[in-house]
C-alpha cells in the first residue's frame, strides 16, 4: 500500500479485509502487524464485520471412534459445501472430551489429560481449550481440580461482546444425580477465567441458592450464558421435589439470575429437557414418546420482560430416538437420529413446516454429535498457538 496514503486511511482499508487476508498481511510490515495484533483493532474488527455464519459439526466416526469436525456455510446450500476441519493439537491430547459451547467465532472444548510425574504414577489434569477454527489457533486453560467425592465441575463459556474477551465460568457443585439421592447440599464455588487477565479468580458475591444444580446443557446469547438447571425443594416432612429452571450469567456485570419456566416445563422430569437457541432466542427442548417414536416440542422465550415461552413447533420424525443439536439461521433443527435396527446415528435437517427430513450424509456414534454456530473472527490472533495458561493449584 502506498506510503502516500495516510496511516489512518490504511487502517480503515485494512479493517474491511477478510480474516484470511489479514492473517497474511501481518507479514507485510511491522507497522501493519502491530496494528492488526492490537486488542483495540481486534475488538473493532469483530464489531464492524458481519461475517457469514458457519456451522461446525463434531462427531465420532463409528468405525474407529475418531473425532471428526466438519464446517458448513449456514445458507440454503450448506449441505453441499462441507469441508473437514483439522482438530488443534491441544484438543488431541484430551480424554473424555466434550464441546462446552461456541461464541463469537470461538469454540471451547473440555477434557482431561495425563501429566507424567515419575515412572510409576501419572497425574490427571483438567483442561479447557479455546479454539478459533478460522485462523487455526488454540490456547489451553488449566482448570482447577475438584478433589472431593460427589462434587462435579460444570463449565460455561462465552465471549463478552462489549470487551471481546473470552470468558470461562467454572461452577463446583454437588453432582446433580448424586444429590437427588441424598440430603447433602454444598454451597456453590464459582471461579472465572478471562483471557485478557490470563488467570482464575473466585466470585464470592450474589451466588445462587446452593440447592440449585446446573447441567451441561447451555447456550450463549449476546452477553448471557444460559444453563438448564434443577432446584431441589425440601418439604416439611423431609421429602423433596424438584423444579426445573434456567440459570443465566451476565458476562458484563458477573451476576447470576434465574429464568423461571412455565409450570408444564418446570414440574416434569429434568431428564426430558434441554436448552438451545433459535434465531438468537432462548429455547427449551421438551422430549416425549409418541407411540413408538420420540418427539420434541420446541418452546421459545417471548421477547420482553415476562418469562413467557410459546410452543414454536413439534418435531415428529419416524425414528426410535431423536436429539435436536441446534438450529440453522433460518430456524431449521439439525438433529441426531437413530433407527431401531442401526447402531450408528445420522445427522439430518428437519423442515418444520413440511415435516421434510434431509439426511446430509454424516454418520456417527449416537450421543457423540455436537452442532455449533460460529463466524470468522480474529480472536486469539494475539495469542501464541498451543500456549497453555497453567497458573492453578492442583
Amino acid at each position: 500500500m502506498s506510503d502516500n496514503i495516510p496511516y489512518e486511511i490504511q487502517a480503515e482499508i485494512i479493517k474491511r479485509l477478510p480474516v484470511k487476508s489479514l492473517v497474511q498481511f501481518r507479514s507485510v510490515s511491522k507497522q501493519w502487524k502491530s496494528l492488526i495484533d492490537c486488542r483495540e483493532f481486534l475488538a473493532a474488527y469483530n464489531i464492524y464485520h458481519n461475517q457469514p455464519q458457519r456451522l461446525i459439526v463434531w462427531y465420532e466416526y463409528p468405525a474407529d471412534t475418531e473425532e471428526k469436525y466438519v464446517s458448513f456455510v449456514d445458507d440454503e446450500t450448506f449441505t453441499k459445501q462441507g469441508f473437514a476441519v483439522t482438530l488443534p493439537v491441544l484438543a488431541k491430547v484430551l480424554n473424555d472430551s466434550r464441546v462446552v459451547g461456541s461464541s463469537q467465532g470461538l469454540l471451547c472444548l473440555h477434557g482431561y489429560y495425563r501429566v507424567p510425574r515419575h515412572s510409576r504414577h501419572n497425574s490427571v489434569r483438567e483442561m479447557a481449550v479455546l479454539w478459533n477454527p478460522s485462523i487455526r489457533k488454540s490456547v489451553g486453560v488449566a482448570v482447577p481440580g475438584v478433589l472431593r467425592w460427589g462434587l462435579e465441575t460444570i463449565l460455561g463459556f462465552g465471549v463478552c461482546p462489549i470487551r471481546s474477551d473470552p470468558m470461562i465460568v467454572k461452577i463446583t457443585q454437588v453432582n446433580v444425580n448424586w444429590e437427588m439421592r441424598s440430603r447433602v447440599s454444598v454451597p456453590w464455588v464459582v471461579e472465572i477465567f478471562s483471557l485478557s487477565k490470563g488467570s482464575w479468580r473466585i466470585l464470592s458475591c450474589n451466588l445462587p441458592n446452593k440447592s440449585i444444580k446446573l447441567t451441561w446443557s447451555q447456550v450463549v446469547i449476546d452477553r448471557f450464558i444460559f444453563w438448564f438447571a434443577v432446584d431441589k425443594l425440601v418439604a416439611a416432612d423431609g421429602g423433596f421435589s424438584t423444579k426445573n429452571m434456567i440459570m443465566l450469567f451476565d458476562m458484563t456485570t458477573e451476576e447470576f439470575r434465574v429464568v423461571d419456566l412455565p409450570e408444564n416445563l418446570a414440574n416434569q422430569s429434568y431428564l426430558n429437557l434441554s436448552i438451545s437457541k433459535v434465531c438468537e432466542s432462548l429455547a427449551v427442548l421438551e422430549y416425549a414418546t409418541n407411540m413408538m417414536n420420540q418427539v420434541c416440542n420446541v418452546w421459545v422465550k417471548d421477547h420482553g420482560f415476562q418469562n413467557l415461552f410459546k410452543k414454536l413447533f413439534t418435531i415428529s420424525a419416524p425414528y426410535a430416538s431423536i436429539r435436536a443439536l441446534g438450529f440453522t439461521k433460518s430456524g431449521e433443527p439439525m438433529m441426531e437420529v437413530k433407527d431401531y435396527y442401526k447402531e450408528a446415528a445420522a445427522l439430518v435437517v428437519y423442515e418444520p413446516s413440511l415435516g421434510y427430513i434431509n439426511n446430509i450424509g454424516i454418520s456417527g456414534n449416537y450421543g457423540s454429535f455436537f452442532v455449533g454456530s460460529y463466524m470468522e473472527t480474529l480472536l486469539l490472533l494475539d495469542q501464541a498457538d498451543c500456549s497453555v495458561y497453567s497458573n492453578v493449584d492442583n
